[in-house]
């Protein structure tokens, strides 16, 4: 017997729970990617900001590195109206840091807004506008139990207490950086189904898939996909057992559905 098993990586900076689902990013094998892909840049007084994927789109991580006009001793930034903070790569002299899009996110301009703060306290502040594009996923169509898209009194209390669960533990953002080196998957199985997906349940509930769906054994051993410390471990209402791992500077994984 196969059971679906969800798994995804995403940097809380994106998080917006609404009922049940996360505004998430995509799977973890993407980060383990970017240093690959086409990177996008942009320069002005000096500053160089790079991104990767060079083709931003609403559901997408995006991987930050800027070079400044002289040295700093910290730059943060402002994208999307969330708080990024950058980490300094000392051999290249190159600040990273790891944002999102969240899928709810519209295709336009956005400013990403740099503050850097010299050695000597002084604030050195750069503006760059950056193009996000519009995704194309796909629709489909779910039977469930009516449980899930039409709770009773008792249910909706139980997701009230999983909502305020979830909100607490995604509060949390620990500084340090935990993980090291490649991400790997979680486990080796066929996908089910794939981030971004627009479904309607029972024909009337309307939401996006927002994980990376394994077809697994029941049973089937699960690992974790880096270093990481857990910060959630329990069953919940529309998660099913679910554990998190928190691996530093606002980067989660999330393990949903589990046996």
């Amino acid at each position: 017997m196969r059971t679906k098993k969800s798994w995804f990586t995403y940097p809380t900076m994106i998080r917006g729970m609404f009922v049940c689902l996360l505004m998430l990013l995509t799977s973890a094998t993407v980060w383990a990617a970017i240093p690959n892909e086409k990177k996008s840049t942009a320069s002005s007084k000096g500053w160089s900001v790079r991104w990767q994927p060079e083709q931003l789109v609403n559901g997408s991580p995006v991987f930050f590195q800027v070079k400044a006009t002289a040295p700093l001793k910290s730059l943060s930034g402002k994208w999307l109206e969330h708080d990024i903070v950058f980490s300094l790569d000392t051999k290249s002299k190159i600040w990273n840091a790891l944002a999102g899009i969240g899928f709810e996110i519209k295709s336009g301009s956005y400013p990403l807004t740099l503050n850097g703060i010299g050695p000597n306290q002084g604030e050195n502040v750069f503006s760059k506008r950056v193009v996000i594009r519009a995704a194309k996923y796909r629709t489909i169509a779910i039977a469930v139990e009516s449980k899930y898209t039409e709770p009773n009194k008792e249910q909706l209390e139980v997701i009230n207490r999983d909502k305020q669960i979830k909100q607490e533990v995604f509060s949390q953002q620990t500084a340090l950086r935990e993980w090291i080196g490649s991400f790997r998957p979680p486990l080796e199985a066929p996908f089910s189904d794939t981030f971004g997906t627009q479904r309607t349940f029972n024909g009337q509930v309307r939401s996006v898939h927002q994980g990376l769906d394994f077809a697994a054994h029941a049973g089937d051993p699960i690992f974790a996909v880096n270093a990481g410390t857990v910060i959630l471990a329990r069953p919940l209402y529309f998660e099913g057992n679910c554990v998190v791992l928190d691996h530093g500077q606002g980067l989660l994984t999330l393990y949903l559905h589990m046996s």
